[in-house]
């Protein structure tokens, strides 16, 4: 039986783990067997990069966490050697960074992952990291947006063009000055 002292500090990092599940809005679980230390390091760097936090720990305290913040079929996924990848504000940034890696290392395996709350299986990962980024969305709105402006606009000028060209034809040439 472990110590009251080391049973205080596993609570601890179990409440501090649903603390982040629940503020963040999506994670996603995988299987980090056969990772290369060095591919390992430049994943933990690009998650970073993204605001993620990747954690490995033991698969029952991970699954005590999902319990507490009402992710409890996400217990079903951990087994193994599993890490958990939370994201801190882009719901999509996880699956993105963890994508490569799963097709780069054959060994390297997605489970599953959570969204808004709720536990989704690992096609809904995959297809949650062929998203765009926010930003790239939003540069797509903006250009939809625009492209009917400047349709217009050259419609438009087109139009001044020609009403010019029409307009110089017709009128007299300036008579010379003797």
């Amino acid at each position: 039986m472990p110590s009251k002292s080391i049973l205080e500090q596993k609570q601890a990092i179990v409440a501090d783990l649903a603390e982040m599940l629940k503020n963040s809005p999506a994670g996603v679980v995988v299987n980090y067997q056969g990772i290369t230390v060095d591919a390992d390091t430049k994943m933990r760097k690009a998650l970073r990069e993204a605001g993620v936090k990747y954690m490995v720990m033991k698969n029952s305290m991970t699954g005590r966490a999902c319990e507490e913040v009402g992710l409890g079929d996400m217990k079903q996924y951990l087994n193994g050697m599993t890490a958990i990848a939370i994201s801190e504000s882009d719901p999509v940034a996880p699956a993105k960074v963890l994508k490569e890696y799963e097709e780069k290392i054959e060994s390297f395996q997605i489970l599953a992952g959570y969204l808004d709350g709720a536990v989704v299986d690992k096609e809904t990962v995959m297809a949650l990291a062929e998203i765009p980024s926010k930003e790239v969305l939003i540069a797509k709105l903006l250009g939809s947006i625009r492209s009917p402006l400047y349709g217009f606009a050259y419609a438009i000028q087109a139009i001044i063009d020609k009403d010019g060209e029409g307009a110089e034809e017709a009128a007299p040439a300036p008579a010379e000055e003797a």
